[in-house]
This record gives C-alpha cells, sequence and structure tokens, in this order.
C-alpha cells in the first residue's frame, strides 16, 4: 500500500516537474524573444489574451438543437409582432385619412350648396312680393294658381336639402338669426320681440345663410 502511494506521490511531482519545467523554458523563450527584438511585450500580452479567449470560447458549452430552435422561433415571434404593429398603425392612419377626407367633401359639399341657395333666395322674395301684390280674387285666376304651384315647389325642394326659413314674427329677438333695422315702442307687444318681418331669413342646415331683416320692439 505504502509502495502504491508512493508511487502515485513520485507520478504527480514528476508531473509538476514537467509542467514547471515548460513553464519555465516558455518564460525564458519569451523573454529572449524580447531580448533580441523577435517581438514586443505587448504584443506577446495581446496574443496571450487571444489564446485566453479562444480557450474561454471552447469551455463554453454550445447551445443546444432545441435552444437554438427556441431562439429562432422568438425572433420569428418579434418581427411576427412588429409587423402586425406597423400594419394596425397604417390602418389607423388611412382610418383618419378617410374621415378627414369624407369630412372635407361634406364641407366643400355644404359650402357650394350654401353658395346656390344664396343665389335662389332672390327668386324666392320675388315670387313671395309678386303674391303679397295681388288681390283675392286674383290670386284664384289660372295663372297664378300656376306660379303658386312653383313655388311650392321650389320651397319644398329646398327644404329636402337642408334649407328652412327662420322664424321671426312674435319671437324674441336674436341677433344670431335676426338683423334689427327698426325699433318701435308697443305695449302690446313684449320687451325685445320681433313685431314686423321685412325680409325673411333662411338656414341650410345648421348655418344661417341669410338673417331677418326685422323690426324690434320695446
Amino acid at each position: 500500500m505504502e509502495a502504491g502511494e508512493n508511487l502515485k506521490d513520485d507520478v504527480t511531482k514528476d508531473t509538476t516537474s514537467e509542467e514547471s519545467t515548460f513553464e519555465d523554458a516558455l518564460k525564458k523563450a519569451k523573454e529572449e524573444a524580447v531580448a533580441n527584438g523577435e517581438v514586443t511585450e505587448e504584443e506577446l500580452k495581446a496574443n496571450e489574451e487571444k489564446v485566453k479567449e479562444a480557450e474561454n470560447e471552447k469551455i463554453q458549452p454550445k447551445a443546444s438543437k432545441t435552444e437554438r430552435k427556441h431562439k429562432k422561433k422568438d425572433k420569428r415571434d418579434e418581427q411576427i409582432e412588429d409587423l402586425t404593429d406597423k400594419l394596425k398603425r397604417q390602418m389607423a392612419e388611412f382610418d383618419n385619412f378617410r374621415k378627414r377626407t369624407e369630412k372635407e367633401k361634406s364641407g366643400m359639399f355644404d359650402l357650394g350648396a350654401k353658395s346656390v341657395v344664396e343665389k335662389i333666395l332672390p327668386v324666392i322674395d320675388n315670387f313671395e312680393r309678386g303674391f303679397d301684390a295681388l288681390s283675392d280674387e286674383e290670386k284664384k285666376e289660372p295663372f297664378a294658381e300656376g306660379m303658386d304651384k312653383v313655388y311650392q315647389g321650389m320651397m319644398t325642394a329646398l327644404e329636402s336639402i337642408g334649407v328652412k326659413p327662420i322664424e321671426a314674427v312674435g319671437s324674441e329677438f336674436d341677433p344670431e338669426f335676426h338683423n334689427a333695422v327698426m325699433h318701435i315702442d308697443d305695449e302690446a307687444l313684449g320687451e325685445n320681440q320681433v313685431a314686423e318681418e321685412f325680409q325673411k331669413g333662411y338656414m341650410y342646415k345648421d348655418t344661417v345663410v341669410r338673417h331677418s331683416m326685422v323690426k324690434v320692439a320695446n
């Protein structure tokens, strides 16, 4: 037993001695190389660091096939999420563009319709003035009845696109809808009440096309 242990100790000593001898020889060779100008200390240090890095890479275990597959899958999932997010943003931007375009179109149409209504109102005024000038008997004549039907047809058409007259006589004066051109004192009427309408006002949807020209009491 002792012989075996002694043999083991001798082998260990020999191995250690050999390693020490190899290291001493390597160190001496490096010193001689530096002394002879064959290599600099900086180059030796850089080379030793590269050797250590290479050894560390060998020591580190390679990723398993399953791990590489998971990493590849995770990367693909990230790309899918990124593309999905981009698609959602583009769809939202397109929806906003569509709504904005529709609103602009609607605004342009309303502006054009309002301009046309403004040009038609003087014709409506002339019809009303003509009827007011007729007597009751003259209003029963075929020509007057025909003109009345034309007038009613025009009013129906204007109403169908959102044009309606502004209420004036008997209502409270409102500068948003009425244009006061005359004031009177009348105890029979309330304060700030519209007593008479000189020219009918009209609205197109929620927009005033023409204010009512009125006389206001008190």
